[in-house]
């Protein structure tokens, strides 16, 4: 008999960034293929391996088929099986005896990096009235977001579609990481079309190997360079005086600022050398025009917002801001109610005010983001207030959090944990109550609608769930339900998309069949609208900073961990360690069960200068332990001639389904072993330290 085979289009949700389109080909209700989609405007026919690697995941041995509950201590890997009724009855009830008992801020929620559906993750837990939602946004492109919104803009992005004719990739290996709003076939094109390309890395890679310029900076010290460059573009008069003297305030202020930044000092800071970094700054600002793409890199570290802002300003100055080929501002597809779904606003200020850290991380707490140790504090001390319940979804804790085994220890001491994922996981072992969630094959959704991009498109479901899956927003949609905010949520998921559509004037069963929807950029709004600040236009000097107690300017700081400590600790620590440069094959801790990705990329990697590797008697291959003041775990050697000899380069996210329950071997290449996450951190959104740290290397 024939396969009956079918082709859905839709958009890869492989990696947490999402976005590519692609055809999935359909044989006998499972997946079989996967298919470029050379229609879609953003992706343009490209897909990756992550993709095809997911296949197989569908049927994976390992994924979760039914709720279920713990039955024994926690690690003990004994479960009873539930029915989704029984499983969201226990969750509702015992988060509202927490409520009763102890306030609603007793409950933290949580969820993963870019999931599509943590509109719902904000809309339950502001129902329910806890402020508290723990994600990796605290050091992960959320810090910009922020940032902007204090300087009254979006974030500006990159305009390929328009030919830069100059792009410089900053701490983003464009290639590899394909992140949220453009994909590296993008940056691709642009270079085939002869642009220039200046590359700032601590890493060499395929990007740097064509770069014009490649400055090689010593982790954590982006902001440090980006000061360095503006001294230079300032210096020589090579900014755009028109929109300095029309559209911006605090110049002078940060033209004094600029004068701790010359070329000689920044290189002292930052390893790159003078020459480099005068060359770039001047083909940045002279080339016209010009985009730059930064990645999280610059995030992770005590100079994380510094440095957002720092490089915002760096594109103001050079006149690339909002300009074709620039980085332009592009707006929201028309009318969608982000802020409304999420219902930020039905949150008491009473409650507002019991955010975890708010006091202490103001930036962070103008978008809603706490910073990690902040909930292992309240769980361990209860400092300010006990937590009592975790509710996590599409999360490994263990493998994802700063300090991990500061997170085991706190993930066993919690009195609630509730855990929804795809897999069986170290993370999901802790819980109290295990959620099964549906793939991104398995259910229909606007891919797109949390980026700023100005598209959002139909990702349309391929194939039905296993099991009793459901996906995260109908597990979301229900509990919120059984929490008793029945009026609130949806009798059908399909509803709560017409109600994000109808602004737009559709229906989902109306949008499912359109390629997108879009909001056509509109270039150099400034000129027209101005900026949304107090001042009306961009400022370099911030006065909101200066209210909540912060620099109102950009600086850099060493990091707390840096060749710059004291001679004893740099004696036992000799080594910079930066973590989690992307690899290809995986995306943060996800995709590990697949064979096919595993096949070419099986084990965890750290690079080592061949000039260290000798002084350490290591070979290529080698496993080797490294060493931080949290712990040591062991890795395997790439000797790698790209990266600086007083620097090693370690990859994030590795634990072993295949040594199965109850702990996966999390702990023993999980370079958050390593990590730091408590203070001193970046001191507006409490972004940790992820970047420039200090270690030991040696043989195993």
């Amino acid at each position: 008999m024939t396969a009956c085979r079918t082709e859905v289009r839709t958009i890869c949700r492989a990696c947490g960034h999402g976005g590519c389109g692609i055809y999935v080909a359909v044989e006998d209700g499972e997946p079989v293929k996967i298919l470029p989609d050379r229609e879609h405007p953003v992706s343009k026919g490209y897909t990756c391996k992550k993709a095809h690697g997911f296949l197989e995941l569908q049927t994976h041995p390992d994924r979760l088929l039914y709720p279920m509950q713990r039955v024994g201590e926690r690690g003990e890997g004994k479960w009873r099986r539930l029915s989704w009724d029984e499983a969201l009855s226990i969750v509702a009830d015992k988060l509202n005896q927490i409520k009763a008992e102890s306030g609603a801020e007793a409950v933290v929620f949580g969820h993963g990096t870019g999931r599509d559906f943590h509109r719902f993750v904000y809309r339950v837990a502001n129902l329910y009235g806890s402020p508290n939602v723990l994600t990796p946004g605290h050091m992960c492109y959320l810090p910009r977001i922020a940032i902007c919104k204090v300087m009254g803009m979006d974030i500006p992005l990159c305009d390929y579609d328009n030919k830069p004719q100059c792009v410089v990739a900053w701490g983003s290996n464009h290639l590899i990481s394909n992140p949220d709003e453009n994909k590296g076939i993008n940056l691709a094109k642009t270079l085939t079309g002869g642009a220039k390309l200046i590359v700032i890395d601590p890493r060499g890679s395929k990007l740097a190997n064509k770069a014009d310029i490649w400055l090689r900076l010593r982790p954590a010290t982006d902001s440090a360079l980006a000061m360095g460059m503006m001294h230079v573009i300032v210096k020589e008069g090579l900014y755009d005086h028109d929109f300095v003297s029309k559209y911006t305030t605090g110049f002078e202020q940060l033209k004094e600022r600029l004068e701790k930044f010359p070329p000689d000092v920044v290189e002292q800071i930052t390893w790159a050398p003078k020459e480099k970094i005068i060359q770039a700054a001047r083909l940045y600002a002279t080339t016209k025009p010009a985009a730059l793409q930064w990645g999280v890199g610059v995030e992770q570290n005590v100079n994380c917002v510094d440095a957002d802002r720092a490089l915002v300003y760096l594109v103001a100055l050079t006149g690339n801001l909002d300009v074709p080929g620039g980085n332009v501002i592009f707006g929201l597809p028309p009318g969608l109610p982000r802020a409304k779904f999420a219902m930020f606003d039905q949150l008491p200020d009473e409650q507002r005010r019991k955010l975890l850290g708010g006091d202490k991380y103001k930036l962070g707490a103008s978008i809603n983001r706490i910073t990690p140790h902040v909930v292992w504090d309240a769980i361990e001390s209860g400092d300010p207030y006990p937590v009592r319940a975790l509710v996590v979804f599409a999360s490994n804790q263990l493998m994802a959090r700063e300090n991990a085994n500061r997170v085991y220890d706190t993930l066993k001491k919690v009195e609630f944990f509730v855990a929804t994922d795809i897999f069986k996981t170290p993370t999901t072992e802790l819980a109290d109550v295990v959620l099964p969630a549906a793939t991104w094959l398995e259910n229909d959704n606007i891919a797109d609608y949390w980026k700023v991009h100005g598209y959002i498109f139909p990702r349309l479901k391929a194939v039905e769930p296993r099991g009793e899956a459901w996906p995260d927003h109908i597990i979301l949609n229900e509990l919120g339900k059984k929490l008793g905010f029945k009026d609130e949520f949806w009798e059908t998921y399909e509803e709560s998309l017409d109600f994000i559509l109808e602004p737009a004037g559709l229906t989902w069963e109306e949008f499912r069949e359109m390629p997108y929807l879009r909001n056509e950029p509109e270039f150099r709004k400034h000129e027209k609208y101005g900026f949304n600040s107090a001042s009306g236009k961009l400022d370099f000097y911030l006065k909101q900073y200066e209210e909540w107690g912060y620099d109102p300017l950009p600086d850099f700081v060493e990091p707390p961990e840096s060749p710059e400590r004291e001679e004893e600790f740099v004696s036992r620590y000799p080594v910079v360690l930066t973590t989690g440069h992307r690899i290809f094959n995986y995306f943060g801790s996800e995709l590990r069960q697949s064979g096919y990705l595993r096949k070419s990329h099986p084990d965890p990697l750290i690079e080592i200068h061949p000039e260290l590797a000798k002084s350490k008697a290591i070979e290529d291959g080698d496993w080797v332990w490294v060493e931080t003041p949290r712990g040591r775990v062991r890795l395997r050697a790439k000797l790698f001639d790209g990266i600086d000899p007083r620097v090693v380069s370690a990859e994030f996210g590795w634990w072993f389904p295949e040594k199965g329950a109850p702990d996966y071997g999390w702990n023993e290449s999980n370079i958050n072993v390593l990590t730091m996450d408590g203070p001193p951190l970046d001191p507006g959104m409490g972004a940790t330290n992820l970047k420039g740290l200090m270690c030991n290397i040696e043989k195993a």
